[in-house]
């Protein structure tokens, strides 16, 4: 076809994906064709907007390595993580909501002991983490692996240090018989993501703060269980109504509870759907 117009370049477009041999592949190109070019009719896109946001999504690729994900951060920022979050792990009433990963799980994580002190050097109040991980019915779900991590005192993570020799405030542990976990690490901080980089000049240029409140990230895997991604949120955080990456939910609010000692300690059980993939 040569003779290609503002009104037929659409249907033109979708036609050369007619022979895509994967049938989801092909719907789903076909409806980010639809999308893009009924957006930039929307808008009446510009020539030269169109390179800024072309030169925007260079810089977000330039920026991100094997330490930083600027495009997590930037599918995060725009509530697309979450809304994919939402439509892909729905789950029966009682159980432990999920949320947003994150950019700064990182694998190979040290193993620890129940008891232990993940925190490992990390600057923070100290705090004591427990609570168990249970099944909807109730029962325990023994040797569950939990990963932990969470950003220090100084609202970063340990990769985000240019100088780390070794792992901090990350961890992987093993609930007991009984499902009970308890971890010493320290007292989680709000933080700002990183806003150094494309995506946070467009926080600046739309007057958005980059500010998360105060959590800890977990991952818990246990055998004829769903994985659950989630975070724990700690109640009174000044940024938990606009958290940058949408990812607080009610349920995952708890409190840190100030000790005598000035130390805190923080209780949450984790509640796992089976793994309704095996059941059939």
């Amino acid at each position: 076809m040569r003779n290609l117009t503002q009104d037929n370049i659409t249907q033109a477009v979708i036609a050369r994906f007619a022979q895509t041999p994967d049938a989801r592949l092909k719907e789903i190109m076909t409806a980010l064709v639809q999308h893009l070019h009924a957006f930039a009719r929307e808008v009446r896109l510009t020539e030269e907007e169109w390179f800024r946001g072309i030169d925007f999504l260079t810089r977000v690729g330039h920026i991100t390595d094997d330490k930083r994900q600027e495009f997590i951060l930037l599918s995060d920022t725009l509530g697309l993580s979450m809304l994919t979050i939402a439509m892909n792990n729905e789950k029966p009433a009682g159980c432990t909501e999920s949320t947003v990963f994150g950019p700064f799980y990182v694998e190979g994580a040290p193993h620890y002991e129940l008891g232990d002190d993940v925190a490992h050097g990390a600057p923070g109040v100290p705090c004591l983490v427990r609570g168990r991980v249970r099944g909807l019915d109730g029962e325990p779900v023994p040797g569950a692996e939990i990963h932990v991590w969470q950003a220090d005192a100084e609202g970063k993570y340990d990769v985000q240090r240019s100088d780390l020799r070794e792992h901090l405030a990350r961890g992987v542990l093993q609930a007991n018989d009984r499902g009970e976990y308890f971890f010493r690490s320290i007292l989680a901080e709000a933080y700002p993501i990183p806003d150094d980089g494309p995506v946070g000049d467009m926080l600046k240029a739309t007057k958005r703060h980059p500010w998360r409140p105060a959590h800890l990230h977990f991952m818990i895997k246990a055998p004829g269980y769903e994985t659950l991604i989630t975070h724990v949120f700690r109640n009174g955080d000044p940024y938990l109504d606009s958290d940058a990456v949408f990812g607080v939910r009610q349920s995952l609010v708890a409190d840190w509870v100030k000790q005598p000692d000035g130390t805190y300690l923080v209780e949450y059980d984790f509640v796992l759907p089976r793994d309704r993939r095996a059941a059939r």
